[in-house]
């Protein structure tokens, strides 16, 4: 008997629990009501709910529904004004299939539009019956993009990749394929649909196994003719072993049929004679007329650093490169101490009719790798001045930004960027959830006064 009322009360007790359906809540941006991805409201007992790529959290905390609750705001530039306490946050009551919404105000003027990687882009939407169209790509996180225009598709690369059957991951670059315009709105909720490149179980594959052991890094990725005028999509690789100690380095070439870089020829391995990597076509690529009407290649990350003939001949052969002396530091518009750039891109851009940068600051603050700045100059070669931070990122790291100005038309004022979210080298000990190592899509609008000052 006493079994028996156990487990009726068992049975009651599960019912009742599954009767609590989550409580939707909606972050958006004061002014523009864009739902902003990437927000967390953290209750006063530590649960933490993170804003997917629609805004929007399904909080599910049986014990706090029907109770006013306290939710602390961080959002990586988005968020709330104090109140007298000096906490940042807003009162809820949850309730069983409730919604509510929450404005968060931008301090900056970048424009986070969404998560392009990993796993669960619309998670917290799903659990209410949303984007039930949405597929999940078979990676959980990746590290550090490549993009190419190349035989009229959008060519991607990443470094490390992580996925979720392992701690263990992919080490030799993966990639994917995208439309010459993936991105369909400059408005979230972003959806980028990528096309990876798969094993025969359909799995997410290396791309780049070159010989020896440790990692497979790519860069320098850009799609080049040769002289009988076929596309030739190229890169530099890197072979790491340890903590992030490079030993190899050389360049590799994409094979169209297998689907795979093949290495085309070492440049430099370590040793005594030679213990540092040499300068090689790293980092992004641009592409430059210069006064005289000469057009060149150049990479840089940021700012140029190595230049030649805009062919494959010429990239395969180091005997035509020809190096570039990149700008050290950059004055802010502030008029503050200059900025140090760590890493980043450049382009030409029709609107503003200038060079444009983006770049992560070396030592910044309030995150030593997780501000991201913008600066303009009339050529490539510099001066670049009058830098404004645009991104912020709270004791958190935000490398390797790149800019997008294929996915955008020559003359649209809105300028795109992305970058990898990450808690390496920051101190954070608390990995964001979903976000964390993966990348993150941005927007400039070059038509603000407070970004160009005009």
């Amino acid at each position: 008997m006493k079994f028996l009322l156990l487990g009726i009360l068992t049975i009651a007790l599960s019912g009742q629990l599954a009767a609590v359906e989550p409580f939707r809540i909606k972050v958006v941006e004061k002014g523009t009501g864009w739902p902003v991805p990437m927000v967390e409201l953290r209750t006063t007992h530590h649960a933490r709910f993170i804003s997917d790529n629609a805004g929007v959290i399904a909080f599910d905390l049986p014990e706090m529904m029907g109770e006013e609750c306290w939710f602390s705001i961080e959002g990586h530039g988005y968020g709330v004004a104090a109140d007298g306490f000096g906490f940042r946050g807003v009162r809820l009551t949850p309730t069983s299939g409730g919604e509510a919404m929450v404005e968060v105000e931008r301090s900056l003027p970048g424009k986070r539009l969404g998560r392009l990687t990993g796993a669960g882009l619309f998670g917290e939407s799903q659990r209410f019956g949303l984007e039930p169209d949405w597929k999940e790509s078979g990676i959980v996180g990746c590290d550090t993009v490549q993009i190419a225009p190349h035989r009229g598709k959008l060519f991607w690369a990443w470094g490390d990749t992580s996925v979720a059957r392992y701690p263990l991951g992919l080490f030799q670059t993966t990639s994917a394929t995208t439309g010459l315009r993936p991105v369909s709105s400059f408005e979230p909720p972003l959806r980028v649909r990528y096309d990876y490149f798969r094993d025969p179980e359909g799995r997410v594959r290396n791309v780049a196994e070159m010989p020896g052991s440790g990692p497979t890094w790519i860069s320098g990725y850009v799609s080049l003719p040769d002289e009988g005028g076929e596309p030739r999509l190229v890169a530099t690789y890197v072979k790491i072993r340890g903590k992030l100690e490079a030993y190899e380095a050389g360049l590799c070439v994409w094979n169209e049929s297998e689907e795979r870089f093949d290495r085309q020829r070492v440049l430099w391995s370590k040793s005594e004679d030679q213990p540092g990597l040499p300068l090689v076509p790293d980092g992004h690529p641009a592409f430059w007329t210069d006064p005289s009407g000469k057009r060149w290649l150049m990479f840089g990350d940021p700012f140029p650093r190595i230049r030649m003939e805009p062919t494959f001949e010429a990239w395969s052969d180091p005997g035509q490169w020809t190096p570039m002396d990149p700008q050290k530091t950059v004055p802010s518009r502030s008029g503050g101490d200059e900025v140090v750039p760590h890493r980043g891109s450049i382009a030409w851009n029709g609107f503003r009719k200038k060079w444009v940068a983006v770049f992560t600051q070396h030592h910044g603050k309030p995150s030593p790798l997780g501000e991201i700045w913008y600066a303009e100059s009339e050529q490539p070669t510099g001066p670049w001045g009058s830098a404004v931070k645009v991104v912020t990122h709270s004791n958190y790291t935000f490398y390797n930004p790149r800019l997008h100005p294929e996915l955008t038309d020559p003359d649209s004022p809105v300028l795109l960027f992305e970058g990898t979210f990450t808690r390496e080298f920051s101190g954070s000990k608390d990995a964001w959830p979903r976000y964390d190592y993966n990348q993150i899509l941005y927007r400039l609008d070059l038509d603000d006064p407070k970004l160009v000052g005009e």
